[in-house]
């Protein structure tokens, strides 16, 4: 599942395509995602003109002239291809997951410009497009999801307070989007590491400090994350073609039974499971925390 770092990317790569562009048609081919697809949804989009993308957490949102939404999650194995018309197509992918082309089965939904088209392809269809008619709408959609890692609200008062008489372990929280919004597996555990933090550390151990650590590690996380161009860990690409190289550079994540990065550690990269992820870490780290 994307996370938001190539939410982010897609978002960028999408906006610079279609921002100020009008969407002339709408085909939708199968209205059976993980949520049914509305009949009137074509009708709603056609003549309207892409003020511009947004993001929130991992939704892409559709903003229109006429400040109404159209919000896209991608599930599992969703992805954006743009398709330009009258050109040869080397690359359509703007998402990390899968084919860098067209594939051409399960391509669910298709929106028309002047100059290219937007095809959605998502072959278990845990993806979504959902319409908002209002701003208000909007916000209440997001309503119970937690404060994103780059928001100022995701402070030290608003960590310790979230954890204040809760048991479970870190990396759980760290995967609960009603605590905070975009993190997932990969960068969960490559923020721990960067906080040699025990992931099954309950949270209810955590110092101020190891607090303070998974704030500012989140963001530092993400941020490079993103300055890489994502996550390739299945061909991510984005629209000017790069791969996103951010996987270079995983201290733990895939790393099972390599060595450490840490100066002067030993150990070695392990994997187990929690909250039925993968997760990696330091054995080291781990002896030492226990």
């Amino acid at each position: 599942m994307p996370e938001l770092p190539e939410v982010e990317i897609v978002k960028k790569s999408l906006d610079r395509k279609i921002k100020n562009k009008k969407i002339i048609k709408v085909v939708v081919r199968n209205r059976n995602l993980r949520t049914k697809i509305p009949l009137n949804f074509h009708r709603f989009l056609e003549k309207k003109v892409v003020k511009k993308v947004t993001r929130f957490s991992k939704y892409l949102i559709l903003n229109f002239s006429n400040e109404t939404y159209c919000l896209i999650h991608l599930g599992m194995t969703g992805t954006i291809h743009i398709l330009e018309k009258n050109h040869i197509n080397k690359i359509t992918n703007l998402s990390f997951y899968s084919y860098i082309n067209l594939p051409k089965k399960h391509n669910h939904v298709e929106m028309i410009f002047k100059n290219f088209r937007i095809i959605y392809n998502d072959p278990r269809r845990f993806g979504f497009f959902k319409i908002i008619k209002n701003f208000n709408n909007l916000k209440k959609k997001f309503i119970k999801l937690g404060p994103e890692p780059f928001s100022k609200k995701f402070d030290l008062t608003y960590v310790l307070k979230y954890f204040l008489g809760k048991k479970k372990d870190i990396k759980s929280f760290l995967l609960d989007q009603n605590f905070v919004s975009g993190i997932g597996n990969i960068y969960a555990s490559e923020i721990l590491y960067f906080c040699k933090i025990n992931p099954k550390k309950s949270v209810k151990d955590l110092t101020s400090n190891e607090c303070k650590n998974i704030i500012f590690y989140s963001k530092y996380v993400l941020n490079k994350a993103i300055s890489k161009g994502g996550s390739s860990i299945r061909d991510f690409k984005n629209t000017s073609g790069s791969s996103g190289s951010f996987q270079k550079e995983f201290k733990v994540y895939q790393r099972d039974k390599l060595n450490c990065f840490r100066q002067n550690c030993e150990g070695k990269i392990k994997k187990e499971t929690i909250s039925n992820r993968s997760t990696f870490f330091c054995n080291i780290l781990w002896c030492k925390i226990q």
